[in-house]
């Protein structure tokens, strides 16, 4: 039986993800009321002359629409394979919340050991997710 329970973090990370974007236009017409740049400065993507207070929430947006992209294969194979089991779950949550905080980190003070402590256990998760996929594949077929 299929369990729309897995599909609920697809939902959370897709809306965490919204939320980033929201953060483009914000960070970027703030900048731009102070004339710290101006609409050239984006003619081929983001010109040197961006500052970081602006091109971060840009990056951390790409980031959410990168690796994130497995995360959301693996949920709808396991979802409909009927293979969400609890520990699967647990797992996409947790994904989840490592993505969460990975985003809280590099949207505010950005320390890059605590991002990369982040980034590394939800590639773990990650990672876990697509061994009980391909277990639970294994284990249904013929």
């Amino acid at each position: 039986m299929r369990n729309p329970a897995l599909l609920y973090p697809m939902f959370a990370l897709a809306a965490w993800t919204l939320l980033v974007l929201l953060l483009i236009p914000i960070a970027r017409a703030r900048s731009a009321r102070r004339r710290e740049i101006g609409i050239d400065d984006f003619k081929f993507g983001e010109s040197p002359a961006v500052p970081p207070a602006v091109s971060i929430p840009n990056r951390n947006y790409m980031n959410l629409l990168e690796l994130p992209m497995l995360f959301y294969v693996v949920c709808i194979v396991l979802y409909v394979t009927a293979g969400a089991s609890t520990a699967a779950i647990a797992l996409a949550w947790a994904f989840v919340v490592l993505r969460v905080a990975h985003s809280a980190i590099h949207l505010s003070y950005n320390r890059v050991v605590h991002r990369l402590a982040a980034f590394t256990a939800a590639n773990i998760t990650l990672v876990l997710l697509w061994l009980i996929a391909g277990l639970h594949l294994a284990a249904a077929a013929p």
